[in-house]
């Protein structure tokens, strides 16, 4: 099996995806700039590395003596191609064979609306020029985001405005994606290949907010708005409009042409995508946003 290298070790994702290589035995490197997050990995035999994407030094040491590397996408949309090119060339420079990148729906396709879609098909396609074998997980909706960062607000606020119409979107939970992750990492026949990781089932926004007001025993209106409406939402918020007018280390991270571009790609139907690909790679059905829904309810205000 070789040396894994997990990026973003300290993350949901990257720390879940971590866990379980070296539940089955694989020998992991494990890469975050906060190496202090890495103990419990490090106790359980992992080698801990910093690495910062944003510094091509750092990268050359972290990407030592790995032959496969789970890249999982940065979060600063707009910006973070040249973060993941950073990571992709160290690591072929140090001998990596492997890369397998954490994509989104659509991923492969070159025009789309998406902002955040950009980001992925770029990365996607300097992974397949680095002369590497690749992998890409074109990850759809997380059920987590649903059932937390929707969920939450729009409970409080007993509304909640969208602009993805009825289009739907296949929301699947971040345990499914970690667990095709690791599955590619860990079998063999994988190089070269783009799955869709999609939950089991195709539903809409105001479905799935249904399906919370009902959980809940409270009601939602949805107020269905254009995408300029959308961003009005957000502007009252104090959300920054583009990537580039985030403010450094500020209390917002994220700027909402990421949040209403993807809206706009659900409502035209590129998110509509339904796969038995986790299945395939896992041996598992793939959670129901429903159960999802049910493990984080606890949080919701009451």
């Amino acid at each position: 099996m070789g040396k894994i290298i997990v990026s973003g070790a300290s993350g949901h994702f990257g720390h879940a995806a971590a866990e379980q290589l070296l539940d089955k035995g694989a020998q992991v490197i494990a890469l975050s700039r906060h190496v202090d997050k890495l103990a419990d990995l490090a106790a359980r035999g992992a080698e801990v590395r910093y690495a910062d994407f944003d510094d091509p030094a750092s990268l050359a040491e972290a990407m030592k003596g790995g032959d496969k590397l789970l890249l999982i996408s940065t979060l600063r949309v707009g910006s973070r191609v040249q973060q993941h090119r950073n990571a992709v060339e160290a690591a072929v420079a140090n001998g990596v064979k492997h890369i397998v990148y954490t994509s989104v729906i659509g991923g492969g396709l070159a025009e789309h609306p998406g902002v955040e879609q950009k980001d992925h098909y770029n990365t996607e396609q300097l992974i397949m020029a680095s002369g590497a074998a690749w992998t890409f997980l074109r990850n759809s909706l997380y059920a987590e985001a649903v059932a937390t960062a929707m969920a939450i607000p729009a409970l409080l606020a007993g509304s909640k405005p969208d602009n993805a119409g009825h289009g739907t979107v296949a929301i699947v939970s971040r345990d499914d994606c970690v667990a095709a992750a690791v599955g590619v990492l860990t079998q063999e026949g994988h190089e070269n290949t783009a799955y869709d990781i999609t939950g089991p089932e195709l539903l809409s926004v105001p479905q799935a907010v249904a399906m919370i007001s009902d959980m809940a025993g409270k009601p939602i209106e949805l107020q269905h708005v254009d995408d300029e409406g959308m961003y009005r939402y957000f502007d009252s918020l104090g959300v920054p409009r583009k990537a580039s007018d985030i403010v450094p280390d500020g209390p917002i991270p994220w700027a909402s042409e990421g949040m209403v571009t993807f809206g706009q790609s659900i409502r035209e139907g590129l998110f509509s995508v339904l796969s038995n690909d986790v299945e395939r790679i896992t041996g598992r059905k793939p959670r129901t946003l429903k159960s999802v829904l049910e493990q984080h309810k606890g949080e919701w205000p009451q």
